[in-house]
């Protein structure tokens, strides 16, 4: 897929407008903290993230992209100007990790691409399957040498970060047709700490999640996760709705979505030892491209993020289907995939057909425990009429986009198989029930 030209966003008026909230202070200076823990911290919280960065730079590990401008973003009254895209990386890597279980090797066990809209009202996280088998490009070596790894035809993306962080972007550059010009890798201890200094973040589970591969033992309903119980949960497959890297990408979806939801409601963006912590335990903990490692640029980041509301950040995972002659592993859904893509980098409108396997509406849970509540009062009473159950409406598409008019000129080639969540929509993990 050809890479898509900055120059074509020039004087363009976009027709996305995802699900409009009202703009308070206090949902804008929680972008700035949401954001972060969304993309697994690359980000930060505003200008109290800029002062750690400048009071920890001595502890900040940088590395150069291809092609990056190395001065940061251009800046207008302190705001970044233009469409932003930004690679994040969770690296599995043990070293210099609290977490030493004898397994060796670096994988990129999360891979996601930040989109913030050209007119900075929407935001787009978009999760690749670390399973994902896909060419990869010839890439830099450690020192920026031209070529240094030579192409393949195919090979697991979680793989590629064994080449570096540049390596990474460049593959996902060729996927997906964005120019990425800033990226940054968090590590185990990243997460660890961040949940940590958010003192926890409950999740609904729809069902318990066992996963002794992930020593996870949970109860359904609300559980409070932090610390290592929080890693954990965001690396679990085997005990969320299918067991697959899908799923897992799904439950992630859910851990963040939840986390931005009691961000808007608690007071951690007004406590600053909190917010500085927060900042701290990234910082400490991350890899960034030399031109995101800067006060400016964090700056202007969060002048830009003012502008975007919660109830339009989304979550969507990149269309694949399964691969024809490796079990377990998954090629991209190319038409679909470019589809999607198109729509994202040209801040278009598009659907989502459902919001994957790990992911339950809460209204369905509290449906179904009402009507068990019900049935075991009751007995002999009907049931609940099933077409009156949230999952009667199971293959609806949730439009993020405008008014009706808007709607109807973008139809045409619309994708498929893409699921998601938005950040304000309350969901629940779904647990494994089927083996």
């Amino acid at each position: 897929m050809a890479k898509h030209s900055k120059k074509q966003h020039a004087g363009r008026t976009t027709t996305v407008r995802h699900g409009r909230l009202p703009r308070s202070s206090t949902v804008r200076n929680l972008f700035r903290t949401v954001l972060t823990m969304v993309v697994v911290a690359v980000l930060s919280t505003g200008t109290v993230a800029a002062y750690a960065i400048w009071d920890l730079r001595n502890r900040v590990q940088t590395v150069d992209l291809a092609d990056e401008d190395v001065t940061g973003a251009k800046l207008s009254q302190h705001a970044l100007d233009g469409a932003i895209n930004i690679l994040v990386v969770g690296s599995d890597s043990r070293v210099g990790q609290s977490i030493d279980d004898g397994e060796t090797g670096e994988l990129n066990d999360v891979t996601m691409l930040v989109r913030i809209s050209e007119d900075h009202k929407r935001a787009t996280v978009v999760s690749f399957p670390r399973d994902l088998m896909l060419p990869i490009p010839s890439c830099p070596g450690p020192a920026g040498e031209e070529n240094y790894y030579p192409a393949s035809s195919e090979q697991q993306l979680n793989s590629v970060l064994q080449y570096g962080l540049p390596c990474v972007v460049e593959t996902v550059e060729a996927l997906t047709g964005a120019d990425i010009s800033y990226a940054g890798m968090i590590g185990f201890d990243g997460v660890i700490n961040m949940s940590n200094a958010l003192g926890g973040v409950t999740v609904c589970l729809a069902q318990p999640i066992q996963d002794p591969n992930a020593d996870l033992d949970l109860p359904a309903g609300e559980v409070t996760l932090k610390g290592y119980e929080a890693l954990q949960f965001l690396r679990t497959r085997h005990g969320v709705g299918d067991g697959s890297d899908l799923g897992r990408i799904s439950n992630q979806q859910v851990f963040l979505s939840a986390m931005a939801r009691q961000l808007q409601s608690a007071s951690t963006l007004t406590d600053p030892v909190k917010v500085y912590q927060l900042a701290k335990a990234a910082v400490e903990n991350m890899t960034l491209s030399r031109n995101i490692a800067s006060v400016d640029f964090l700056r202007g980041l969060a002048k830009t993020l003012s502008e975007v509301d919660l109830g339009n950040v989304n979550f969507v995972q990149y269309p694949a289907l399964p691969h024809p002659y490796q079990e377990g592993r998954l090629t991209p859904d190319t038409y679909n995939g470019e589809l999607l893509m198109q729509r994202i980098l040209n801040d278009e409108d598009f659907t989502i057909t459902d919001q994957g396997v790990a992911a339950v509406d809460v209204a369905e849970v509290e449906g179904e425990q009402a009507a068990d509540n019900e049935s075991g009062s009751a007995a002999g009473e009907a049931a609940p009429d099933a077409a009156a159950q949230p999952e009667a409406a199971e293959g609806a598409t949730e439009e993020f986009g405008g008014d009706e008019a808007d709607n109807l000129n973008q139809q045409q080639a619309n994708p498929s198989n893409v699921t998601g969540l938005n950040a304000a929509k309350p969901t629940c993990a779904a647990g494994r029930v089927n083996y």
